[in-house]
């Protein structure tokens, strides 16, 4: 029996148990890891860089690919250190400081999806409106709003959790320090506390999901609405990107905590995490490139400036 006082660091979950495997694994992090931070620094550049996209939507597309790439710099980067060192080590404050920013931008990530889609309504259902609904002031309120959130919420949790004793050793079921690997270390008379502080943060949650829902049950319905087949296609393929990536961040991040019992294990839990947590920030900017014509060229221009200033 140990408490948290008394824990200097915790053991991740190891991805194989030969050399061999666990090098295969850094390989496939890495080329993950460079795949987001090349798409999503595209992008960012892209839209600095090009005036035509200083518009709401690419600057709340701006603000997710910051928020992609601090996400998954938060932990891939140690998961990869580990497996080429060879080593399932992570010192406590290691642990409680991924632990809050891996919250922090998950939840800042989710707070500006649900501000993403408000802009996609108001850009539909009520366009004559937009530049008063949504300018540039009102923007920076609403991205300081949703990093704001995530910076309180991850904050509120890691004081709560880290301040839990631990009665169950160190060894944590994930390559990453999360939630509920680290409350399955607590003891029993604490442990309420921090259900206690998940079920609000359900209901705070599914208030987002809501409001999504509604905006895009209002834009589906003036898109129908719209008279010419153009007209509806252009106002569609402006909000798929925003639907697969919510889509995929909410399905992935929704099975990994809610999967029934029956067909928890190690395994299966990592797989999800590397499915919710490592997947998204890298094929976000694929996902948000592939029918946006005014980004593919943005992102051109910049690679075949890049290419011509390289050569001279």
């Amino acid at each position: 029996m140990s408490n948290g006082s008394s824990i200097t660091e915790f053991l991740l979950l190891a991805f194989a148990d030969t050399w061999e495997l666990q090098l295969l694994h850094f390989w496939l992090f890495l080329g993950i890891y460079l795949a987001a931070l090349l798409g999503n620094g595209l992008i960012i550049t892209a839209i600095a860089c090009d005036h035509r996209l200083h518009t709401p939507m690419y600057f709340f597309l701006l603000n997710l690919s910051f928020l992609d790439l601090a996400c998954i710099t938060t932990t891939v980067p140690k998961a990869m250190a580990n497996s080429l060192w060879d080593t399932r080590a992570i010192s406590y404050s290691g642990c409680a400081a991924q632990f809050f920013f891996f919250l922090f931008l998950v939840v800042a990530e989710y707070c500006l999806l649900t501000i993403m889609a408000y802009d996609r309504y108001v850009a539909i259902c009520k366009p004559l409106h937009y530049g008063t609904l949504l300018g540039s002031r009102a923007c920076v309120h609403m991205a300081a709003a949703a990093w704001s959130t995530g910076f309180l919420y991850a904050l509120l949790h890691t004081a709560n959790t880290f301040s839990i004793p631990l009665c169950y050793g160190n060894a944590l079921d994930q390559f990453f320090c999360e939630i509920p690997q680290i409350l399955k270390l607590s003891c029993s008379d604490t442990f309420l506390r921090e259900v206690a502080l998940l079920m609000v943060s359900g209901f705070l949650l599914l208030g987002c999901f809501v409001f999504i829902v509604l905006s895009y049950v209002q834009i589906f319905r003036a898109v129908l609405r719209i008279p010419s087949e153009q007209g509806r296609h252009k106002a569609f393929s402006t909000c798929l990107p925003h639907i697969a990536v919510v889509s995929l961040f909410i399905s992935t991040g929704t099975f990994a905590y809610l999967k029934p019992p029956s067909i928890s294990s190690p395994s299966v839990d990592l797989v999800l995490a590397v499915l919710y947590s490592v997947v998204p920030p890298a094929v976000n900017p694929l996902i948000y490139s592939m029918r946006n014509q005014e980004l593919k060229d943005a992102v051109g221009k910049l690679i075949t400036q890049f290419i011509a200033e390289a050569i001279n």
